[in-house]
């Protein structure tokens, strides 16, 4: 056995470049910081009952979230099957990985690739709304110190922040204007 001094490293060391429906989002390991990428594809459903399928996440978190994605961006993915993965194996049950679902899934419905650079943080409410989440400080700095140059975060953290980041840091009230900085709406 050998010692992993940084697995969010590790776990994004085989990422694809501008691959549509990718994109990383920090969670929380107890007090430490841990990247991971998600994973999500989206294909029209030919059995006229759209599927949903969830790797490393809660299942019913993800029908929610599709939920709010149809209702609140108008994103019409009651036809499309959708799929979501954790690269890694890795099974993490934390509401701050929702915006990265939400912007993974627009992503790929939308064909369009997020920038490799970019990591989403964020809890989403049904009203589409972005909440804060706790340990965001040590969540951006593990992003900056990976070499991220955008990081997307609640509006309600990022007044909160009080050290000098090198990294882009882009505060969000909603999903709507998470998904227009990104160009997929």
């Amino acid at each position: 056995m050998c010692e992993i001094s940084n697995p969010s490293s590790v776990l994004l060391s085989e990422r694809n470049e501008n691959a549509a429906g990718s994109i990383v989002v920090a969670s929380m390991e107890g007090t430490r910081p841990i990247l991971v990428e998600l994973q999500a594809l989206t294909a029209t459903s030919v059995f006229g009952m759209a599927r949903r399928t969830a790797n490393g996440i809660d299942y019913n978190r993800l029908t929610l979230l599709i939920a709010v994605l149809e209702k609140r961006a108008g994103m019409p993915l009651g036809s499309q099957d959708v799929y979501l993965n954790i690269v890694g194996g890795i099974r993490i049950n934390e509401p701050a990985l929702d915006l990265g679902i939400v912007l993974a899934a627009s992503s790929s419905f939308k064909n369009k690739s997020i920038p490799n650079d970019t990591i989403a943080i964020g809890e989403v409410g049904l009203t589409g709304e972005v909440r804060s989440v706790n340990m965001i400080e040590k969540r951006v700095k593990e992003a900056e110190k990976l070499g991220f140059k955008r990081c997307i975060i609640p509006e309600s953290n990022k007044k909160l922040l009080k050290d000098e980041y090198k990294l882009d840091i882009i505060g969000v009230k909603n999903i709507l204007e998470a998904m227009k900085y990104l160009g997929l709406r």
